[in-house]
């Protein structure tokens, strides 16, 4: 290995500390700062609690991110034992218990999940109600319902197999910390899969940190539950049959993501290259088509939600968008902004979505680094041109990163736990720090890359 790069590793944790040393240390600050930001939140709080306590929770958060780059850096430049992989692990399973026996405070998208359950198991569409409908009045409980956000005004916004899924844990466990745990048991297949991707690709599993030790990622899952983990778990298994040649199965996982989180469909063209589509394509359809049968009886309602959430986002105005947003305090902005920024972006997601279903890939690289390098930057590119300002959006890109890490990639998993707090109240400055620097990491990486060849 390089010895630039082992001196360059971690230079704050100090040179006499061995590089498992250095991961365990970091390790327990990672651990330190998650249980003194938990220690910031008024119980029965349905937030951390006043202003003060919340930025300085984003205070503590934004220091875990610093702590864990740092561990990132030592995973990615050190030849690790394989006792450090067993340290990431067990500590990655601590936090996520510290996690889950605590109450949702970020956001309160998980009673929505367990309503919906509820709501299935009474035998009702979940796309017909809006959850303070009369007719949804015999289901009401003090526990669940006066917690869930927009009940009087949206239906449910989330897709077919979410809404399976949301059905199949109510009828286990009705309550919000059996649905966090069944989040967690996703992750937990995600992990398995980073791991066998891992070694497939002849990479150090200890490089399944990129996940399992990344903030957002833990409080997005462990603490407030996001669906998100279910399309993780399904994306991962979905890259580890495309990794294996199982183009069908692939398909047909990857549309089960989409049906979760509408998201993931942007890593579709790393799944076709080589022209291997009508598998992958005809499979996906089957299971798009099966997964919204049961729902249909809603009619177009079966979209819920979604359809108005844009223009509540602001991005029918075009400030939903971090680069008009920031255009708006220079110019003032066309009507019609949104629509050519929109139609911009496609084109250019078109070009690239094209490149990366067409071209060769080198035969030195392995298949799955390929693979994931490829989602990884179809994922991160269709994120950030989003760019919504609900900090769990991002934790999926922290998946694909593992195996091919990319510091634009995992800056942009990470960082957005800034996005907890929103101190100007508007588009552009604060989100900025997570924009910026993840716009200069990815030119640094393409003139070093435009250096080598």
């Amino acid at each position: 290995m390089d010895q630039r790069c082992r001196r360059g590793a971690a230079p704050l944790i100090g040179s006499l500390a061995s590089p498992r040393t250095s991961l365990a240390l970091l390790g327990a600050a990672l651990t330190a700062l998650t249980l003194g930001a938990l220690t910031l939140h008024v119980p029965g709080a349905d937030t951390v609690g006043s202003p003060l306590r919340a930025n300085l929770f984003v205070g503590v958060l934004a220091v875990s991110v610093g702590v864990y780059l740092l561990a990132v850096r030592v995973a990615l430049r050190h030849d690790l034992p394989a006792s450090a992989t067993r340290l990431v692990l067990a500590l990655a399973v601590l936090l996520r218990l510290a996690l889950l026996l605590q109450p949702p405070f970020l956001s309160s998208d998980i009673y929505r999940y367990v309503w919906d359950g509820q709501v299935q198991a009474a035998g009702i569409n979940p796309y017909l109600y809006v959850p303070a409908d009369p007719a949804l009045a015999p289901l009401r409980d003090p526990d669940v319902f006066p917690l869930i956000n927009r009940a009087d005004y949206a239906r449910t916004i989330y897709p077919p197999a979410a809404q399976a899924f949301f059905a199949i844990v109510g009828r286990i466990s009705a309550g919000v910390t059996g649905m966090k745990a069944a989040m967690l048991l996703c992750e937990g297949v995600a992990v398995l899969c980073l791991l066998a991707l891992l070694a497939r690709a002849g990479q150090p599993r200890v490089r399944i940190l990129i996940y399992a030790w990344n903030p957002l990622v833990l409080w997005s899952f462990a603490l407030d539950g996001h669906v998100d983990a279910l399309a993780v778990g399904l994306l991962a298994l979905a890259l580890l049959a495309r990794a294996r040649h199982r183009d069908g199965l692939a398909g047909a996982i990857l549309a089960g993501a989409v049906l979760v989180k509408f998201l993931p469909v942007v890593v579709a063209p790393a799944f076709i290259r080589g022209g291997r589509l009508w598998r992958p394509a005809l499979a996906g359809l089957t299971v798009i088509v099966a997964l919204y049968a049961p729902y249909l009886s809603a009619g177009a309602g079966v979209l819920g939600f979604l359809p108005a959430y844009g223009a509540e986002e602001g991005f029918d105005t075009g400030q939903g968008f971090w680069l008009l947003a920031g255009l708006s305090h220079l110019v003032t902005l066309p009507a019609a902004a949104a629509r050519i920024y929109a139609l911009a972006v496609a084109a250019g997601f078109a070009a690239l979505s094209l490149w990366v279903a067409t071209r060769k890939a080198s035969k030195d690289e392995p298949g799955e680094v390929v693979l994931c390098r490829d989602a990884g930057l179809l994922a991160a590119l269709a994120t950030a041109a989003a760019n919504p300002h609900y900090a769990w959006y991002y934790a999926w890109l922290a998946l694909p990163a593992c195996v091919a890490p990319n510091p634009a990639v995992i800056w942009l998993s990470a960082a957005p736990v800034l996005f907890y707090v929103d101190p100007f109240n508007e588009r552009f400055v604060w989100p900025g720090l997570v924009f910026g620097p993840a716009l200069i990491l990815a030119l640094r990486a393409l003139l070093r890359r435009r250096r080598a060849l």
